[in-house]
Formats: C-alpha cells, structure tokens, sequence
C-alpha cells in the first residue's frame, strides 16, 4: 500500500548524492504505472527522484506529495478537446507549469523526460545548461501518433512534430526505447548511436495483478465473459472490438457471453453510443475506470481478452500495456496481427489479419469452445510475464543508461560545479 506523508517530511537517513527529476505529461504520478516502477527502482538504487506530473482528476489530486520517499510535484491541467489546437493549448500549459516547479526543485544530475509531447526537450535543455544529463523516454512515436489519430496525412503539423522528435533526440544524451522497434527508430531516424539507446520494456506490476476466485455473476447470466482493459481513444480500436462482437451474435449465431469494456477516454461516449446503434446495450457494459480490485475481479473471471488495436502507423510498432496486463493474469487474448503484439504475446494469443472483424469475431468463438487451450495460452503468458518480459530485465537496462548518462559527471546536486564552473548549494 502506497502511503502519503506531507511533502516536507522525508524518509530519513542519508540523503542520496544524485538527483533525478522526471518530467511527465500525459498522466499523473503514481497513476501512470511505467513511470512509478521507474521511480522505485530509481529509488531503490539510491537517486533522489522527484517527479512533475500533472494532477488526476479522482486520484493524484494533491498538489504535492511525498509517497514511498519519490518526491511529486503536480500541476491543473486541462486536457485537450477539439483537435489540434487543443493540444497547442494544452501542451503550452503543461510546459508552464513544468518550468515553474524545475526551478523550485533546483539543480539536479538528470533530467528524465516521458513523451508525449515531444516539447519537454525545453525544459530539459534548460537543465543541461546548469548540468544535467538529458534521458528520453519515449514512451510514444508521436509522428505516428499524429498520423494515427487525425487522420490528416503528412500536412503541415506532422513536420512540425517531426522536428520536435529531432530536436528531442539531439538533445538527449542517452535514449530509453520500450521495445526494440522504437529503438530501430531512434537510431534510423533519429541518428542515434545503438549504444546510447537502451530498451525499457513496460511491465505489469504482479503484486497488482494477482488472479483471484472467478465471479460468474459477473457473466450476468452468460455462460462466458469478454473483457477489454484500456484507454478509449480513436486509435486504440474499441469501435473494431465493437462491430467484432455484432458479427459474434448476427453471423456466427453466438449470444453465450456477456462482455466488459474497463477503462475511459475521449472516444468513451462515442463507443457507448456506437454500442447502442449496434443493438449491443444488453450484451455488453461500459465500467469506466473502475478500482484495482474491481478489475483484477473482472480478469479473473473472463474467458477471453480482447486487444482490438487496429493497424496502423503507432499500433503495428508500439507495445500495448493491456496485452501484458492480460497475460499476468493468466487470460488467453485475441488480438490483430501486429508486429509488437507477437513479439509481446507470442502464443498466449490468437491474432486476426490487420482490421479483421469478421476474423477477430471467429477467434473469440475458437477460444470460446476451447477451455483447454484458454488454460493452456494463459500459462504460457504467465511464463512470459514472470521471464523474459519481467520488469527485472527493464531494471538493469534502465539503471544501465543512468551509468551511461552519468559516465564522468561530476554531481551537480552534490555541490559539483555546473557547465559555468559555479557552485551549486542545495
């Protein structure tokens, strides 16, 4: 249990030598899951971390906070509506605030900035001045995203984020890729060395995702149940899972399920409402963001997990955070066939060609009537989990491109002289 002290209380003992300040976006802290393990295992291996985040809505309210001895700073945001410009105005906020509490957290040895956006490269070249090191995490191929998104083509705006992401890797000094894919981008289009680009796979935090007693009550009457777990936005295809399940009951003849979508976005209402014109309200339920032990209930209970990314520019390259999830509780998945998909999954899933409705639908069907091979792909993604994909092997990457970034400086945080040979005091 994660536990909250007041921002100027502090975890006692020797204060670490190096700092880490880890800027992020598009979630708040400890919400956003790839960023907390990388503060703990920050943490663990002796950096003071502080963290600048926006604030939740329901949770990650507090304006500061100390939890766990990582050090958060977080500020309002209005997220985007209305396309384009509403980013402008959001990221424009974002890089505000992200400024203002930089210098209230002072000097520190790295400067760790989470995309998206590609702009807190500002920030970070501001840190660099006062000597930092500058690590990119590029959680995202915001170009693709871009593409993906919109739907605008390669206008105007899609350059312009073009050269931000080039900006941002020749400001970084060492990169951090969550698959191999995006690693083959930084060095391709980003002219990075390959050893300064280090891969840090997401990984679902087990101690969250322990599998518990199904519920069959939540099948509402049905002998199976279908779960989707993830963010609702325009590319990440619950509109696909949707027409899939339509073609489930009107051509292959199957009503034997009810099905449970868990999560929200800005596409949440239109999926509702797309739900309701395809005649779907009784079979399938919308949760919204619901409690982690409502959600392991969920998981553990269903027969089958849908991961309808669509093919597209971002999805065929990006690791999809619900695919690892499913696999740790031990779920058989149905997904498109994209490239990072099988290379996370492997044979723990069954994979439709790109965009398939009619083929995802037939897949839900195999996996329905097969109870021994649902048992059997839910082993295999465990294993998967629990081995190669273990968050213990993104550990020694990321503590690896520290070293890397950290390789003869000289701590600024510490009293080390800074690029315009002052001292700095903390």
């Amino acid at each position: 249990m994660l536990g909250d002290r007041s921002f100027d209380d502090t975890a006692g003992g020797d204060r670490p030598d190096r700092r880490a300040l880890i800027l992020v976006e598009n979630l708040s802290v400890p919400f956003d899951r790839r960023v907390w393990q990388e503060c703990t295992t920050l943490r663990d291996a002796g950096w003071e971390v502080h963290v600048i985040c926006p604030r939740g809505e329901k949770r990650d309210t507090e304006p500061e906070a100390v939890i766990d001895g990582v050090r958060i700073h977080r500020y309002p945001l209005r997220a985007a509506t209305g396309g384009p410009a509403g980013y402008l105005r959001e990221y424009g906020s974002a890089l505000w605030h992200t400024a203002r509490l930089a210098r209230k957290v002072g000097p520190v040895d790295v400067v760790h900035a989470c995309n998206p956006p590609d702009l807190l490269f500002l920030p970070a070249l501001w840190l660099k001045r006062r000597g930092a090191r500058f690590v990119f995490d590029q959680h995202d191929l915001v170009p693709e995203l871009y593409l993906s998104r919109f739907d605008r083509g390669e206008d105007l705006l899609y350059r312009a984020v073009c050269a931000l992401e080039r900006r941002t890797y020749r400001a970084a000094d060492v990169v951090l890729a969550t698959n191999e894919s995006y690693r083959d981008v930084a060095v391709r289009r980003g002219g990075r060395r390959p050893e300064d680009v280090f891969v840090v796979r997401s990984a679902p935090q087990t101690d969250r995702f322990q599998p518990v007693p199904s519920e069959p009550e939540l099948k509402r009457g049905k002998p199976h149940l279908l779960c989707y777990l993830g963010v609702m936005g325009p590319q990440d295809g619950v509109d696909y899972a949707l027409r899939a399940l339509a073609k489930l009951r009107d051509e292959i003849g199957r009503s034997d399920w009810h099905a449970v979508f868990v999560g929200s976005g800005d596409a949440f209402d239109a999926m509702v409402e797309l739900s309701r014109k395809l005649g779907l309200s009784e079979q399938v339920q919308f949760t919204g963001r619901i409690p982690d032990a409502d959600l392991v209930r969920y998981l553990s209970t269903a027969d089958v997990c849908l991961s309808p990314d669509p093919r597209n520019p971002l999805n065929d390259v990006s690791t999809m955070n619900k695919v690892l999830e499913y696999m740790a509780m031990g779920r058989p998945i149905v997904s498109f066939d994209l490239r990072e998909a099988r290379v996370s999954a492997g044979d723990a899933a069954l994979y439709a060609p790109a965009n398939d409705e009619a083929a995802f639908a037939k897949l839900i069907t195999v996996l329905l009537d097969d109870p021994e091979k649902r048992a059997r792909m839910g082993e295999i993604g465990q294993e998967r989990i629990s081995g190669q994909l273990s968050w213990r092997n993104s550990q020694a990457s990321l503590l690896a491109a520290y070293s890397a970034a950290t390789r003869g400086h000289t701590s600024v945080s510490a009293g080390g002289p800074d690029r315009t040979g002052k001292r700095q005091h903390r």
